[in-house]
C-alpha cells in the first residue's frame, strides 16, 4: 500500500512540475495594494520570464535548474525573490522604492501618468482622473492633460473631434478594447456616444504606434478601456445635471455568471435627457443643441487570457442618439426643412459588436482572433438640406503570438477591413448655385498582412518593436506600412524613446466633413480622392525623480508628420464655393510638448504641460497656416484631498494663445471676421465630498464666463449667401455650473 502512495505522489509531483507558475503582482500602497500591470517575474539565473497583462496576472513556465526561486521586478519598486516551494500559484506585492522611480508614481488611487513600461511615450488617463472634472462623455475626458485638444466642428449640433499634434482628429486612430469601432459615418458623433462611467483607462499615444491594429493611424492613437467585468464595481449610479438643465443618468453592475466562476458580465446603460433653451449671447441661435440619448452596453468575459486554454471577450452596445440645435424657434420635427426658421436636426439608431477570442497553447504560442461590426443609421437635416446616410462595417484579424528565446516576442497575421457607406443629398427647397444633391457610395475593402516583433535587450533596458503591414486597397492596389518603435532606459531615472512609420487613411467626405452642409456654397468636386497617406516621426525623453515624500515626473517631446498626400475642402478660392482636390504638396505639422507631474504626501497633485503647434501647409510659393490651432497652448491642474481621501479639491486652467481663422476678406465688411483669434484661458474647478460608497460632487467649468463673440457668421440671415459655422474657435456658451452624485459597491 505504501509502494502505491509513493508512486502516486511522484506521479502527482511530476504533473505540478510539468505545468507552469501562475501568480499575479501587486504595489504597496498606504491603505492596501494595487495591481502592477507590466511586471516583470524570471527564474533566477535564467532568461525565462513572463509578464504581468493588464490585471497584474502573469504565467511563467517551469524551468528543470537547480535553482527554483523567481525573481518579481517593477519600476519604482524593490525587486523581491520568492521560493514557489512547489505551489503553482503565488502573488507577490513589491514595495515602493522612492530611490529608483522608473515607473508609475505610487499613489493610492493613481491619476494621469506617462507610463514607464510601454514602448511608445503613452499617457494614461485612469478612472480616477476622469472624477476630478465633469467626464460625461470622451469628448470630455481630457480636461486635465494637454496631449489631446477637444475641438468643435459644428456649433449648432456640438459635433466634436479629438486632435493630436495639431491634427484633424481623423488623423488619429480612435481604439476601444483595441478594436477600431468609430470610423466613416460614426466619426462625427462617435466619441461623445461613450460616457466617462464606461472607462477604466484612456491610453493617449503621439506620432506612430503598433501596426496591429492597422494602417490608420497617423498623428497618434487613443485607446479606451471599458470597465473590465472582473474587476468593476457590483454596482455604480452617477446622476449629473448642468445649470442649463441638461441631465445625464448612468448606472453600472458587475457580476459572476456560472457556478464555475470563469465567466464575468458588466453591463452599463447611459441616458442624457435635453436642456432647457438657452441662447445667452442674444444671436437668436441655442448656445447647445437639445440632446436625447439612450445606450446600453453588455461585456462577457471568460477566464483570463493568460491562461492556458481558451479564453474571450464579448461586447455589444446600442446607441439611439436625437440632436436638435439651430435657432431658438426651431421645433425639430415639425420644422424640418423650414424656410422661415433654420435649425438642424441629427438622428440615428447605431448597434454593434466585437468578440476578442484567444487560445493559448502554451506560454510561447496563442492563436488571437478579434472582429467587430456596426450598422449606423442617421437621417439629418441642415437647414433645407436632407441628408442621409447608412453604414454597414466590419474589422477581423488574426494573428499568432510567439515568445522566441523566451524574452522576444513575434506577432503575426492578416486583417480585413470592410465599409460601405450610402449617403444621400437633396434640398426641399430651392437652393440656387448648389449642385451637389445625389446619391454617394463609399466602400473599403482592404485585405492585409502584417508581422510585428517586439525586442528585449540588456534586461529590458532596450525594448525595440518593428512592424510592417501589406494591404490592398479596392482601387489603389497595395500599401506598405513599416513602423519602428524604440525604448532606451538610458539611466535608472532617465528614459529615451523615438519613433518612426508611415500610414494611409481613407477619405469619408460628408460623414468626416459634414460642417460642409451647412454651407450655402456650392461644393465642387475637381477630382476623385485618393488616400491620404502620410510619414511621422518622434523622439521623447522621461524623467523620474522622488526625494522623501516628493515624488515627480518630466517628459518633453517632439514629433513631426510629412503627408505626401492630403485633402483640405478649399474654401478661400471662391466666396461661393466650397473646391474638393488632392493637395500633393508640402504639408507639415510640428509639435512640441512638455510636461511636469509632481506629487507631495500623497495628497497634492500639480500638473503644468506647454504645447508648441506649427501646421502648415506650402502653395503657390508662400505658407499657408491651418486655422485652429494655436502655436502655443499651456495647461495646469491641481489636486488636493484630505488624509482619509473624504474630501477632494480640484482645479484645472487652460490658455490658448492667438490662433490662424478662416480669411473672410471676400465677404461684405458686416461679416468680416479678424485673421487671427484672440488669446484667451479658462479655469474649471470642482469639490468632491465621499462617504463610504456615496460621493457627492459639483463644480463650474469656464468660471470667468469667457466666450466667442459672434460666433455664428450672418446668424441674422441663415438662409443667406454667406452663412456660415465654420469660424468657432472659443467658448460659445459661457460659464456652466452643474452637480452630481455617484454611488458604489465595491
Amino acid at each position: 500500500m505504501k509502494r502505491f502512495l509513493w508512486i502516486g505522489l511522484v506521479a502527482i509531483s511530476s504533473g505540478v512540475q510539468a505545468q507552469s507558475v501562475k501568480g499575479k503582482i501587486f504595489g504597496a500602497i498606504t491603505d492596501g495594494k494595487e495591481i502592477l500591470p507590466g511586471g516583470r517575474v524570471h527564474w533566477m539565473g535564467t532568461s525565462i520570464q513572463a509578464v504581468a497583462n493588464e490585471n497584474g496576472v502573469f504565467d511563467l513556465p517551469v524551468h528543470g535548474g537547480q535553482d527554483q526561486r523567481i525573481v518579481a521586478t517593477f519600476e519604482g519598486y524593490v525587486p523581491d525573490t520568492i521560493s514557489p516551494a512547489g505551489r503553482t500559484y503565488i502573488s507577490i506585492t513589491l514595495q515602493p522604492d522612492i530611490k529608483h522611480l522608473g515607473g508609475i508614481t505610487v499613489t493610492d488611487r493613481p491619476g494621469a501618468y506617462v507610463s514607464g513600461n510601454r514602448v511608445v511615450q503613452t499617457e494614461v488617463i485612469t478612472r480616477h482622473e476622469l472624477s476630478k472634472a465633469a467626464c460625461c462623455d470622451l469628448a470630455g475626458c481630457f480636461g486635465t492633460t494637454a496631449s489631446v485638444q477637444p475641438q468643435t466642428t459644428n456649433i449648432v449640433t456640438n459635433a466634436q473631434e479629438l486632435r493630436i499634434l495639431g491634427l484633424s482628429g481623423v488623423y488619429n486612430q480612435v481604439l476601444v478594447d483595441g478594436l477600431p469601432m468609430i470610423n466613416g459615418l460614426t466619426y462625427t458623433y462617435g466619441i461623445s456616444t461613450y460616457p466617462g462611467t464606461l472607462v477604466d483607462n484612456i491610453f493617449v499615444s503621439k506620432g506612430t504606434t503598433s501596426v496591429l491594429q492597422g494602417y490608420e493611424s497617423i498623428s497618434g492613437q487613443i485607446n479606451l478601456e471599458t470597465r473590465d467585468p472582473s474587476t468593476a464595481d457590483r454596482l455604480h449610479l452617477n446622476a449629473y445635471i448642468n445649470s442649463f438643465g441638461e441631465k445625464h443618468l448612468n448606472a453600472n453592475a458587475a457580476t459572476q455568471a456560472g457556478k464555475s466562476g470563469k465567466w464575468h458580465t458588466f453591463l452599463g446603460m447611459h441616458s442624457v435627457q435635453p436642456s432647457r433653451r438657452v441662447d445667452g449671447n442674444d444671436d437668436g441661435f441655442l448656445d447647445l443643441p437639445l440632446l436625447t440619448r439612450y445606450m446600453v452596453y453588455n461585456k462577457w468575459k471568460y477566464r483570463s487570457s493568460t491562461d492556458t486554454g481558451f479564453s474571450a471577450q464579448f461586447g455589444l452596445r446600442f446607441v439611439h442618439e436625437k440632436r436638435t440645435g439651430g435657432q431658438t424657434a426651431y421645433k425639430g420635427n415639425s420644422d424640418k426643412g423650414s424656410t422661415t426658421v433654420y435649425g438642424q436636426q441629427v438622428q440615428y439608431n447605431q448597434p454593434e459588436g466585437y468578440a476578442r477570442l484567444l487560445y493559448r497553447f502554451s506560454p510561447q504560442h496563442a492563436l488571437a482572433l478579434s472582429a467587430s461590426g456596426s450598422y449606423h443609421n442617421q437621417s439629418a437635416w441642415f437647414g433645407i438640406t436632407a441628408y442621409e446616410g447608412k453604414q454597414q462595417s466590419a474589422y477581423i484579424n488574426l494573428q499568432h503570438e510567439m515568445l522566441w528565446k523566451n524574452r522576444h516576442q513575434l506577432k503575426y497575421g492578416a486583417s480585413y477591413r470592410y465599409q460601405e457607406l450610402d449617403e444621400g443629398i437633396r434640398f426641399v427647397a430651392a437652393a440656387p448655385g448648389r449642385t451637389y444633391a445625389g446619391a454617394y457610395l463609399t466602400r473599403l475593402r482592404v485585405p492585409g498582412v502584417f508581422a510585428e516583433n517586439t525586442f528585449h535587450w540588456l534586461d529590458d533596458k532596450v525594448v525595440l518593436i518593428t512592424g510592417v503591414r501589406f494591404d490592398h486597397h479596392q482601387t489603389e492596389g497595395w500599401y506598405f506600412t513599416p513602423r519602428g518603435m524604440l525604448k532606451y532606459a538610458i539611466k535608472e531615472h532617465h528614459t529615451f524613446r523615438a519613433s518612426a512609420g508611415t500610414g494611409w487613411r481613407q477619405v469619408n467626405l460628408f460623414s468626416e466633413q459634414a460642417i460642409m452642409l451647412t454651407s450655402s456654397r456650392d461644393i465642387v468636386f475637381l477630382e476623385a480622392l485618393r488616400p491620404e497617406k502620410a510619414f511621422n516621426w518622434g523622439v521623447s525623453h522621461t524623467y523620474r525623480f522622488g526625494e522623501g515624500n516628493v515624488t515627480g515626473t518630466f517628459s518633453t517631446d517632439l514629433f513631426s508628420t510629412h503627408f505626401s498626400n492630403q485633402f483640405f475642402p478649399e474654401y478661400d478660392a471662391d466666396p461661393a464655393k466650397i473646391i474638393i482636390r488632392n493637395f500633393e504638396g508640402t504639408s507639415r505639422s510640428l509639435g512640441a510638448q512638455a510636461d511636469l507631474s509632481l506629487q507631495f504626501f500623497k495628497q497634492l497633485d500639480v500638473r503644468a504641460a506647454y504645447n508648441y503647434l506649427h501646421v502648415y501647409r506650402k502653395e503657390n510659393g508662400g505658407k499657408t497656416i491651418l486655422p485652429f490651432n494655436p502655436r502655443n497652448r499651456a495647461m495646469a491642474a491641481v489636486s488636493f484631498s484630505t488624509k482619509n481621501n473624504r474630501w477632494q479639491v480640484d482645479v484645472n486652467t487652460h490658455w490658448f494663445g492667438k490662433m490662424k481663422l478662416p480669411d473672410t476678406r471676400s465677404l461684405p465688411p458686416v461679416y468680416r471676421r479678424p485673421l487671427y483669434s484672440s488669446p484667451y484661458a479658462t479655469v474649471n474647478l470642482q469639490g468632491t465630498f465621499r462617504w463610504n460608497g456615496l460621493e457627492l460632487y459639483a463644480g463650474c467649468e469656464n468660471i470667468a464666463g469667457y466666450r466667442q463673440s459672434n460666433p455664428i457668421i450672418s446668424a441674422d440671415n441663415p438662409f443667406g449667401q454667406f452663412f456660415d459655422l465654420s469660424s468657432v474657435w472659443g467658448p460659445t456658451r459661457g460659464r456652466e455650473l452643474y452637480a452630481g452624485v455617484r454611488f458604489n459597491i465595491r
